[in-house]
């Protein structure tokens, strides 16, 4: 195991001193001499350039055919198709989409990477400045069309379908017939049954009903409670930071602002956002020596999607200490299998659609997409053995191996995570396992890595920081839609336009953001007379 962690460390350290190496070679900060650190008076200065950031991401994702969403008829008040007949976007259309969208995500991230390294460097920040700075963000997404993601659409017809006695555990929103809810689900969900826990049902058929029927009218209700889940979590991941003696500026930003939040929370109203917050405070709450509490929260943010049940896990084992004998852990473990009995059976009394989410939870491995490492390496071995003359091995039997052995990996890591905690570092073994989980499961979304990072951005240690960062960074891409139409028009499109997107968004790449981001780097070292000497 050290052998492995040496090589880890010398890995990560490399690709990490490479990017910063290209960092201050290729971007202007390689022009700035750190200099004394001057307070926290120029936080506006990220604020305005985060605001505009997202302003040109609305902007980019607003047209009709752009490439940063899907052309959904009538589901948004502006930037879908006026008719259900879909064009091509124009060269020029295609052009501004790119632009905007690219360098607005661009532009964000380069805001977003500076600010939390400064924040690391310079804890204290004040966590009232930070919240408005969230405000700016997150507030042109509140009005941008969903982007990056259709399940909010698949959230509405489930809970239309709750309105009217269909089980999601049964059908799928196809059941709803003609309904202006089912056009807009992506029809790779419109037969699947839901893998929701009742919890979740419940609250969607009540924002359904709230919305009297409107598919418009849910879409949005959907996206108001995620917007509040997600500031339930940032005031969650600053008390979980307080708890663990860290700083809770640091903290906020790295969960708050980061992109993979606004962008798939925010915007795409993820019930991931629901599940997270129950779990951090569960959590927040379990540091603060409240047992029944805490799993009752916990077994909530379970009874929405079921990865939080890890959590469950944790608090349970983890109560009495690491030097807690098991016979010591009966009494907390019990305690949480009643408490979370009693939950469940509440929620799933209340919904009325019965057990049948726990059958779907594998549903969503109908999705092949080679963006899971499990996933792409049984697609590679059943093509590589169909090359090689072994058609038996198919694609669905070599998917099962490689899943079930990406299981059991996370399984095992899990356990060890769980049983060399101590006390206090097992919110970040939580924080961990809930990554390795989503890294090894049979599909890969930018917004499951949330689940792992709000913990992690109030209790990392070393290396990790990095790892949070890729995350951020990495994710909005990996989850563009229409990336092939989207390659497919700029190869296209005449090389004049290619080349000015190309230099426009190189140049939002490089462009100088101001005197503050020096503060992102570490002071040199003053020397002495004595090193002079």
């Amino acid at each position: 195991m050290r052998w492995v962690s040496r090589r880890y460390e010398r890995a990560a350290g490399g690709l990490e001193s490479g990017i910063q190496a290209l960092e201050r070679r290729y971007t202007p900060l390689g022009r700035f001499r750190p200099g004394p650190f001057e307070g926290f008076d120029f936080l506006w200065q990220p604020a305005v350039l985060g605001f505009l950031a997202m302003c040109l991401l609305f902007a980019g994702g607003s047209f009709p055919n752009s490439p940063l969403k899907y052309d959904l008829h009538a589901t948004w008040f502006f930037g879908e198709p006026a008719s259900v007949v879909s064009t091509s976007p124009t060269q020029t259309t295609l052009l501004l989409s790119v632009v905007l969208g690219y360098g607005g995500l661009l532009l964000l991230m380069r805001v977003w990477l500076r600010l939390v390294e400064i924040l690391k460097l310079h804890p204290g920040a004040p966590l009232r400045s930070l919240w408005w700075v969230f405000a700016m963000w997150a507030a042109p997404m509140l009005i941008a069309p969903p982007m990056f993601s259709r399940d909010v659409f698949s959230y509405a017809a489930q809970g239309e379908m709750t309105t009217y006695h269909l089980s999601p555990y049964l059908l799928g929103p196809f059941s709803l017939g003609s309904s202006p809810f089912v056009a807009p689900v992506d029809p790779l969900w419109r037969n699947a049954p839901a893998p929701y826990g009742p919890f979740f049902l419940l609250l969607d058929g009540l924002i359904d009903r709230l919305a009297r029927h409107n598919q418009l009218g849910t879409v949005i209700g959907l996206r108001v409670l995620e917007v509040i889940a997600v500031v339930a979590i940032g005031w969650g991941v600053a008390a979980l930071a307080r708890c663990l003696g860290r700083d809770r500026g640091e903290a906020f930003a790295l969960f708050a602002l980061n992109p993979i939040v606004l962008i798939t929370l925010v915007d795409g109203a993820h019930n991931d956002a629901i599940m997270t917050a129950f779990l951090v405070w569960s959590v927040v709450l379990a540091l603060r020596r409240h047992l029944v509490w805490a799993l009752v929260l916990c077994a909530c943010a379970a009874a929405i999607k079921a990865p939080a049940a890890l959590g469950l896990a944790f608090i349970a084992w983890t109560w009495l200490g690491a030097r807690a004998s098991v016979r010591e852990r009966v009494r907390p473990i019990a305690i949480s299998v009643v408490v979370t009995a009693v939950v469940f059976a509440l929620w799933t009394w209340l919904a009325g659609f019965g057990w049948g989410w726990v059958e779907n939870l594998t549903s969503n491995g109908a999705v092949r997409s080679w963006d899971a490492p499990v996933t792409a390496i049984g697609l590679a071995l059943a093509d590589t053995a169909h090359v090689l003359g072994y058609p038996s091995l198919s694609v669905t039997t070599m998917l099962t191996v490689t899943r079930s052995i990406g299981f059991l990996a996370a399984l095992v890591i899990t356990a060890w995570l769980l049983l060399r905690g101590q006390p206090h570092s097992w919110v970040r073994a939580l924080g961990l396992s809930l990554i390795a989980l989503v890294f090894l499961g049979p599909v890969v979304q930018p917004w499951y890595f949330v689940w792992g990072v709000a913990l992690l951005a109030a209790s990392y240690v070393g290396r990790q920081h990095f790892w949070i960062l890729v995350m951020a960074i990495t994710g909005p891409f990996a989850g563009l839609p229409g990336g092939r139409d989207l390659v497919t028009g700029l190869v296209h499109a005449n090389v004049w336009l290619i080349v000015t997107a190309i230099v426009v968004l190189v140049g939002v790449l490089v462009v100088p953001m101001g005197h503050w981001t020096q503060w992102s780097w570490a002071e040199a070292p003053h020397k002495t007379l004595r090193d002079v000497s």
